[in-house]
């Protein structure tokens, strides 16, 4: 790779930022090409693309400057402004920052499965290729970002089909129903799923492999509950008529895109006093959470986020680490060949 290169990434991540600082910078998916022209206009920026899922926030910029450092201050800058930190958070905001090299080994890791809380999860592939096809689409990529997206895509094909680090649970959505296994016989348990994106798809596709037998779906777009129901012979809820049926189910998985809390403590109090001291479990793998923390301090009822679930999938992880090397190594290879 040439020393001339200049490609930055700006990040935060399941393992330098807890959930409750992460859902503060997390971009909604319809603000994402606002901000990534906001980025190219900062002066010396030409081209952006901006990465926000559950587990990580994650700018790839390519800018004009001789010093990568000043590019790199700027996009913490443009962090703290976007989302209007106040001076403490701003002072706590622990990135990472990278250049040239080491952003295109990490990108390389990351569309790898390699730096996800699930290691070697397949949900952060297609999660890249949409973050770079809307950087595409309001025209923020060019020549270098196409680059190295492109050979990160080529990479990620790579580590999957040469090594096993697929193998096991290997997605949030699936560690979640690995996680309510632990907990209820999935066979019996009723299991509600509040939103209807790929989240909630990998959760529906586990938990049918679990042998669940009764799925409701809910989302504010009814037709994609409708969707997503169908496909798993499962049942769809309208999304104001959910919070009716929370007495019925025993688990509830969240992973709606809304910016604040849906599932609140007053709700839950109206539930348990139906339910009898029969438990709810209540995942969620929004972030923004969906699912007010508070709720965990109420009887019989137990809420998990996505740090929670970082221990589950932990259990998984020793069998993949031993493929690690050997996707390390890919990686490697590829960067030697890979010049910007």
């Amino acid at each position: 790779m040439s020393k001339a290169s200049r490609i930055i990434c700006l990040g935060i991540n399941h393992r330098t930022t807890p959930v409750e600082v992460r859902e503060k910078l997390a971009f909604a998916e319809a603000k994402v090409p606002d901000a990534a022209r906001e980025v190219v206009s900062i002066p010396g920026f030409d081209e952006c693309v901006i990465l926000s899922t559950c587990n990580r926030v994650e700018l790839y910029a390519a800018h004009s400057h001789e010093d990568p450092k000043q590019p790199l201050t700027a996009l913490v800058d443009y962090l703290i402004e976007h989302f209007q930190l106040a001076p403490d958070q701003a002072e706590a905001l622990v990135t990472y920052q990278l250049a040239s090299t080491q952003a295109a080994r990490h990108l390389f890791r990351v569309v790898s499965g390699l730096d996800s809380m699930v290691l070697g999860e397949t949900e952060i592939f297609g999660q890249v290729k949409q973050a770079y096809k809307t950087a595409l689409e309001v025209g923020t990529t060019s020549r270098e970002l196409n680059k190295l997206f492109q050979r990160a895509f080529s990479v990620g094909k790579l580590v999957r089909e040469k090594t096993a680090i697929q193998r096991g649970s290997t997605s949030v959505g699936s560690v979640a129903v690995d996680l309510a296994g632990k907990i209820f016989d999935l066979k019996t348990c009723r299991v509600m799923l509040i939103g209807a994106g790929e989240m909630a798809r990998t959760c529906a596709q586990s938990l049918l492999s679990r042998g669940a037998q009764s799925v409701i779906v809910s989302n504010r777009s009814y037709d994609k509950a409708v969707e997503l129901a169908e496909e798993f012979k499962g049942h769809a809820m309208k999304f104001d008529d959910w919070e009716h049926s929370l007495h019925e189910v025993d688990i509830v998985i969240s992973s709606t895109s809304a910016p604040h809390f849906v599932v609140k403590p007053e709700m839950i109090q109206k539930v348990m006093k139906l339910r009898r001291g029969h438990p709810l479990f209540l995942i969620d793998i929004a972030v923004p959470r969906d699912i007010d923390p508070a709720i965990n301090d109420q009887e019989d009822v137990y809420v998990y986020d996505i740090d929670a679930l970082s221990a589950i999938a932990e259990e998984g992880r020793q069998e993949r680490e031993r493929q690690l090397s050997i996707c390390e190594k890919l990686i490697d290879e590829q960067i030697e060949k890979f010049r910007l």
